[in-house]
């Protein structure tokens, strides 16, 4: 079992990422005000005591605790590593993402510093906006000066803070205005708030106070763990989104989700690039933390590193390995190796990286770009766009060197021969890709990717007119009909493939589809898999008798294979199948010409 302490938008991510495993967990908030919408989690509701914490684990078989508590929660984040400490549960903290400190910006390391700091630079009109809890600890600071407190507008809130002897009509609330507009109507000095990160708003507050030109005073969030747990003897994982309590999920309670998640060939050359980037900087390292697309970041472990100083260009090779997750993909396992190799050291400002260069080269293993519309340069290595921005953000963030850095794959060109590279002019080896940077399991979002960076090579060669086929044998069929035709295999994705096509803006897509798809297609399905959608007897019944097919049933019982349907069915039935197929197909492709044409197998 797991158990979940949160009450903030960490805790009903963390509720939102265990829920999909249809397994039970257990969520719990000090009050019940927050609204979290579960399938499998169970709600607890109210303060609980350390001793009825352990208690609690112990009975219900708790194997792992998540902290999603507030970052100032500092006396909850003590309570859950002495809990961690007497049942033996590792604890996965999950955190928040904080924009880097700036030096704009007045820090104080807690509310004392900040009531000294806001005295010495002279500041009497201030609009805090910590918290109805944070009223009393800053007492001695407005009792002598001006000041607004924005709170919750609810009675408890209202309650705590005339308990406190806070002035009511210097009370502001959430829901009335946001911070740009109070700002702009008491017209402070400063603000006063706490480094609450990214889901605390905190940027918005900064941001609004500074287009306002009005100084920013934050209060430092507190060290994790607590600086009294060091007697403690607790595992502690830190994550800051929901992929990475996933993995530490996977991980930590085996079985949890059926199906294990992974990281796409873009994050794990990610890794090796940061690991050989950091040895030439003298720091070796056996795993790295980067960040995904959005900002969460991930730990991924490295293999080898290895130095060559003595070099004409000094370089440093770092490898990783593809992790392994339930995904069929053909580069589970493979190693990926970045050679980084420092051209020059520039004296450019360290923030203004526009300025230096990063070369990517191919290494052994890795395609080369031989057509255009695949977002990179024709001759260039096949490392995709968002990986090659990853990859740049974390070199960037060590160094502004001049730099080029080789991507290279263990068997990438052998892998290869597995994937659909040669079809869209990738050739010697593997791509590296990945938009997300995390591999769901079984998802088939590669193979729809696939589909679409074969369209977006049509569309790049002027191509206005789209083949859509299941396979080899259907793109022979329509080549036979329309030799010179653009042909993309959909798999069992016709629907994607054709939303895909109109969203590309062709004008045209003429579709081969195989008589056992097409009863598929035309009952409505638009994802054809075997494992989804079984042919449908009844339905096809339906059709046969709307067409003139007396006795549809007494023909139709024998049937096993879709195939036979061309040997007992008159031509009629077969035009109402493609009418009902074009109808299913053009909720995806709504305009131009649509053609379908339902082959035999």
């Amino acid at each position: 079992m797991i158990l979940i302490f949160g009450g903030t938008t960490e805790g009903r991510k963390a509720a939102a990422t265990l829920d999909v495993a249809g397994q039970p967990f257990y969520y719990s908030t000090r009050s019940d005000a927050q609204q979290v919408e579960m399938v499998n989690g169970r709600r607890l509701t109210g303060a609980m005591e350390v001793a009825a914490m352990v208690s609690f684990c112990r009975e219900h078989d708790v194997r792992l605790l998540v902290d999603a508590a507030h970052p100032f929660a500092e006396e909850l984040h003590r309570n859950l590593l002495y809990v961690a400490h007497h049942v033996g549960v590792p604890v996965i903290r999950f955190d928040r993402i904080y924009p880097p400190h700036t030096d704009d910006i007045t820090w104080c390391s807690d509310y004392d510093d900040a009531m000294r700091q806001l005295t010495a630079q002279g500041v009497r009109r201030l609009l805090a906006l910590t918290g109805v809890q944070t009223i009393g600890r800053l007492r001695p600071y407005w009792e002598h000066g001006e000041c607004w407190w924005r709170i919750l507008d609810r009675s408890v809130s209202k309650a705590l803070a005339q308990k406190n002897g806070f002035p009511e009509d210097h009370l502001v609330y959430y829901e009335h205005d946001d911070t740009a507009a109070l700002i702009r109507r008491l017209r402070p000095e400063a603000i006063l708030t706490k480094e609450s990160g990214l889901s605390g708003g905190f940027s918005e507050k900064v941001s609004a106070a500074r287009e306002a030109g009005v100084r920013v005073f934050v209060v430092e969030r507190p060290p994790y763990p607590p600086v009294t747990s060091d007697r403690f003897d607790a595992r502690i994982e830190h994550v800051n989104g929901p992929h990475g309590l996933r993995r530490m999920v996977e991980r930590y309670v085996p079985g949890f989700y059926p199906l294990r998640t992974g990281l796409t060939t873009g994050a794990i050359a990610t890794a090796a690039v940061k690991a050989a980037t950091l040895a030439l900087l003298g720091e070796e390292a056996d795993e790295v933390a980067l960040a995904l697309p959005d900002g969460e970041t991930v730990t991924v472990p490295i293999d080898s590193v290895r130095i060559c100083p003595d070099a004409p260009q000094p370089y440093a090779e770092a490898t990783a390995t593809k992790d392994f997750s339930d995904d069929p993909d053909v580069t589970r396992g493979c190693h990926i190796t970045a050679r980084v190799a420092i051209l020059n050291l520039n004296s450019k400002n360290h923030f203004n990286y526009q300025f230096s260069i990063i070369n990517f080269l191919q290494g052994e293993g890795v395609g080369l770009v031989t057509l255009p519309g695949l977002g990179i340069p024709v001759g260039e290595p096949a490392i995709n766009p968002v990986p090659r921005q990853m990859m740049t953000a974390e070199v960037r963030a060590l160094t502004d060197a001049d730099m080029d850095i080789t991507i290279s794959v263990e068997g990438g060109r052998e892998l290869a021969e597995r994937t659909f590279n040669s079809r869209v002019g990738v050739v010697d080896g593997i791509s590296i890709i990945g938009t997300s940077g995390i591999v769901s399991p079984l998802s088939n979002d590669a193979f729809i990717r696939s589909i679409g960076r074969e369209l977006q090579v049509a569309r790049a060669m002027s191509c206005t007119a789209v083949g859509l086929a299941s396979g080899k044998r259907g793109e022979t069929a329509l080549l036979e009909r329309e030799p010179g035709l653009r042909v993309v295999h959909y798999g069992n994705f016709i629907g994607e493939s054709l939303r895909q096509a109109h969203e590309l803006g062709f004008s045209r897509a003429v579709v081969g589809i195989m008589i056992g798809k097409a009863v598929k297609l035309a009952e409505g399905h638009l994802d054809t898999h075997s494992h989804k959608v079984l042919m449908n007897k009844d339905f096809l019944a339906g059709v046969a008798r709307s067409v003139g097919v007396a006795d549809a049933d007494a023909v139709l019982q024998p049937v096993t294979m879709a195939r036979e349907l061309w040997a007992l069915l008159p031509p009629a039935f077969f035009d109402r199948l493609r009418d009902l197929c074009m109808q299913h197909c053009r909720t995806v492709f709504p305009t131009g010409t649509l053609e379908i044409n339902i082959l035999e197998q």
